[in-house]
């Protein structure tokens, strides 16, 4: 059991049992008493949590949808930051950052199903690389308001973020060559397969 006192392994723990965390899920449930698994995409994300509870509350629809997006994106930052005080080295806060977003994705209170992984990993890539993500967002932004599709406007913005991270960090020897960036990247797309599925169809739906 000396593992379990190794300070690399409990910051992994923590980032994988955190990120886990559904709040979108718990959200609706305690205010609006809703369960967001079983309507609208079934995903745990804000788009799902805005489209299902403008069902029952519109007014609160809006406000809950926020709370997840910030929520899910601290969830994952809250971990890297206590690390990065505790003097782990950039190595450890990517694996800190991939484990949060996987564990998001895959959550272990949610039979390893969850959500898109989106906000947390928005959440800890602008904890890692800030600038880069800046970038994204104003893509997000832009395609948010042009396109009004949620998955397309997150594809876009990860899409963004890759090729931003080669063009103003294109040697990052710590990471691997950008290897953390290309697993949470690929764990966010897998989750968008439905999604592109969708899209490719011209049967996506818009964000209202």
């Amino acid at each position: 059991m000396e593992f379990l006192t190794n300070p690399n392994i409990i910051f992994y723990l923590a980032a994988y049992l955190i990120g886990g965390i559904p709040f979108g899920l718990l959200l609706a449930r305690f205010f609006v008493g809703v369960d967001i698994k079983q309507s609208g995409s079934q995903s745990i994300g804000a788009t799902n949590v805005l489209r299902v509870v403008k069902e029952k509350d519109p007014k609160l629809a809006k406000k809950l949808a926020i709370a997840t997006v910030v929520l899910d994106a601290l969830k994952g930052v809250l971990v890297l930051l206590v690390a990065k005080l505790a003097g782990m080295p950039d190595a450890t806060l990517w694996a800190i950052a991939v484990l949060a977003v996987a564990g998001h994705c895959f959550s272990p209170y949610l039979m390893f199903e969850g959500g898109k992984g989106v906000a947390t990993g928005v959440g800890v890539l602008a904890f890692m690389m800030p600038d880069v993500a800046a970038i994204a967002l104003v893509a997000w932004f832009i395609l948010g308001k042009t396109v009004r599709i949620s998955s397309l406007a997150s594809l876009g913005a990860l899409l963004t973020f890759i090729v931003a991270s080669y063009l103003l960090y294109p040697d990052v020897p710590e990471i691997h060559s950008h290897a953390p960036i290309w697993i949470i990247a690929i764990i966010v797309v897998y989750k968008h397969l439905p999604n592109i599925v969708r899209l490719i169809r011209g049967e996506e739906k818009r964000v209202a």
